[in-house]
């Protein structure tokens, strides 16, 4: 008998309310004070298509997810053995064979499923999902209008598989209430009542005590979050101060936009949904050089159309904005709603010639948490855009943590010119007159001005808010002088690139070694993994599960990406035993970077690029290979069934 460590899976056709009865079973079991793990995989067209969601749960911190599941729920036959178009390539397959031996099948009876004979080790139960909802309609004399309640097939399930796992109906009927609110309440208690009626038939129908899982509440119950990731991201926003969010409609950065949209009302927030992505990093520059904290969230395709407005940024030395590219599969449309870290090249170098702007990949929700807010510190006390590259692992996952809390948590607005920061110029008469004979009679007569792009010697110049006595300035995308106006001469060029470019290398002081990388376990071991972004949850699951004092794993998670912490990451894998690469990508794109910047290559490679992230289990099976000893130096790439 296995307590309180459970997978459990709905699948059914999009549209059929699966994430509902995912996330009341997510939202249920954290208030009993569990840990929570869910994700979801769907197709990118809006209805019909085969979409499924894990919830897996367990009184440890998890992280990812795991190949097989305990408890299967089908709502549809192509959620049990797939859609049988053998024309396909590769053909789909259902998930019947991920569920674990002793594990559960329920199915609605309706669907005409049989059981395959040769699955003895697994307990099918078939259960009138229909006729369930029809005697829920019955007690209210709704009966007649059971079909256009067959969505609620999505609480039957839900019912039935506490039942069979034996978790206490109340949490859940609590949950389900929840959701339902105001003129909706009446459709809460129905779903209630479809959900209890459930739970009554497999109880009495099946034996469940037999099912060798178990759900209770945690014997201490700790108070916990329950967010998605583009929620923590929203919230890291809104608590940075941002004042100002642009975007263009595009999955799976909309729910992050959408999500502010629902609270820019009480938050001092305006949110705008622009006509494309070139006017929503244009609005989100102007806004940064209007004085506030501005900041727009995309996906690669639209980050393609934001190049030029990133660039223009750069040069103009706005401060911000903040840009959230959340990575999906690729190229062009690619895979919408698909799982890939495809895009760190692409954030390194999205606009054409050499200009300063961050980079930073956090690894999970706390880490977003933090790099969000920081980000907008960063944007304006170096006067460039900042890039936090999450991916649609991390923007969808549905998770426990126990409190979003920030290390680094000052807000800092940079140099900001006031009125008295004037740079000397040669006065004649009333006028400044710059070193071209040009005056523009800024200053107060005494021969001093203000200069937008003043050459400080931290490279680092006041910059100006409307409306600020003295701080009328010139801009321009083109190469300029300390004034703004455009310049073609050597050496003003030179002087105005060192300036820009120097952002970097303070940037790379200032910014704490716990926000630029990290090394996860014993300083030596016999396997170092590398990897970034929203892998490191699976690999620190995998690290726990291959624990073993006779060999070690430990990994280096690589976290700031521009400026890269070059030395750091140098000194690690030299003094490493054997290295392999983790992404989730085709080519090996943190791999790229290392060599660029260290001259390492990693000749050992695990890339997954299906569109789907790396489980446990794979994680698991490559590092116990490297450990083994049963993988040379070479490149292996690991590619799973899709489904």
């Amino acid at each position: 008998m296995q307590k309180n460590r459970l997978t459990w899976m709905i699948g059914g056709p999009q549209g059929s309310g699966i994430n509902a009865s995912a996330e009341v079973f997510a939202k249920a079991c954290s208030r009993a004070g569990l840990r929570v793990y869910a994700n979801i995989e769907y197709h990118s067209n809006i209805m019909g298509k085969h979409s499924f969601y894990r919830v897996r749960v367990d009184e440890e911190d998890i992280r990812s997810y795991r190949e097989k599941t305990d408890i299967l729920v089908g709502l549809d036959h192509e959620t049990l053995v797939g859609d049988g178009d053998h024309r396909r390539w590769p053909t789909h397959y259902g998930h019947l064979h991920e569920v674990n031996g002793g594990g559960g099948v329920i199915f609605d009876s309706g669907i005409g499923y049989e059981p395959p004979a040769d699955r003895t080790d697994i307990r099918f139960y078939p259960v009138p999902f229909m006729e369930i909802i029809k005697r829920a309609l019955d007690e209210v004399g709704k009966g007649e209008q059971a079909r256009r309640y067959e969505v609620m097939k999505n609480t039957v399930a839900l019912g039935a598989s506490l039942a069979l796992c034996e978790y206490p109906f109340d949490l859940v009927a609590e949950v389900i209430v929840g959701q339902f609110k105001g003129k909706r309440s009446e459709i809460g208690q129905l779903n209630v009542s479809a959900a209890r009626l459930a739970f009554d038939h497999v109880r009495d129908e099946f034996d469940a005590k037999a099912f060798p899982y178990r759900l209770q509440p945690h014997r201490e119950r700790k108070a916990r979050i329950l967010a998605k990731g583009y929620e923590v991201i929203a919230i890291a926003k809104l608590k940075a101060g941002c004042a100002f969010q642009t975007y263009y409609p595009i999955s799976p950065a909309t729910d992050e936009s959408v999500y502010l949209e629902r609270h820019q009302r009480d938050q001092n927030l305006l949110v705008v949904q622009c006509e494309d992505e070139v006017s929503s990093i244009n609005m989100a520059v102007g806004a940064a050089h209007m004085g506030v904290r501005s900041a727009t969230a995309t996906s690669g395709p639209g980050f393609a159309l934001m190049v030029e407005g990133i660039g223009f940024s750069s040069i103009t030395e706005a401060p911000g904005p903040v840009i959230t590219m959340y990575q999906r599969g690729g190229p062009s449309t690619g895979l919408p709603t698909r799982q890939e870290q495809g895009d760190l090249l692409f954030t390194l170098h999205p606009a054409q010639g050499d200009f300063p702007h961050v980079v930073i990949a956090p690894g999970d929700l706390r880490e977003c948490y933090q790099d969000v807010f920081s980000a907008f510190n960063w944007a304006e006390q170096y006067q460039l855009p900042v890039i936090v590259l999450p991916d649609k692992k991390l923007a969808a996952v549905y998770t426990t943590i126990d409190k979003l809390e920030l290390k680094y948590d000052r807000i800092e607005r940079g140099k900001v010119f006031t009125g008295s920061e004037w740079t000397p110029y040669e006065a004649k008469g009333a006028d400044v007159v710059r070193a071209d004979g040009h005056g523009n009679g800024h200053g107060p007569g005494s021969g001093n001005e203000y200069l937008r792009y003043a050459l400080t010697p931290d490279g680092i110049s006041p910059r100006s808010r409307p409306g600020t006595p003295g701080g009328r300035y010139w801009s321009t995308s083109d190469e300029h002088d300390p004034d703004g106006h455009i310049t073609e001469g050597v050496e003003m060029r030179i002087a105005m690139m060192h300036k820009r470019m120097g952002k970097l290398g303070l940037l790379s002081k200032a910014i704490s070694k716990d926000q630029q990388y990290a090394l996860h376990g014993p300083q030596q071991a016999d396997v170092t993994a590398v990897s970034w972004g929203s892998t490191k949850g699976t690999i620190l699951d995998a690290m726990n599960e291959l624990a073993d004092p006779g060999k070690t794993v430990n990994f280096l998670q690589c976290r700031l990406m521009r400026p890269f912490p070059a030395e750091d990451v140098e000194r690690i894998l030299r003094s490493a035993k054997h290295v392999v690469l983790l992404e989730e990508n085709y080519s090996g794109q943190l791999g790229a970077l290392i060599a660029e910047q260290t001259g390492i290559r990693i000749a050992d490679r695990v890339l997954k690029f299906d569109g789907r992230p790396f489980s446990q289990d794979e994680v698991v099976a490559a590092l116990r290979a490297r450990l083994d000893g049963t993988v040379k130096e070479e490149t292996r790439v690991v590619m799973t069934n899709v489904r």
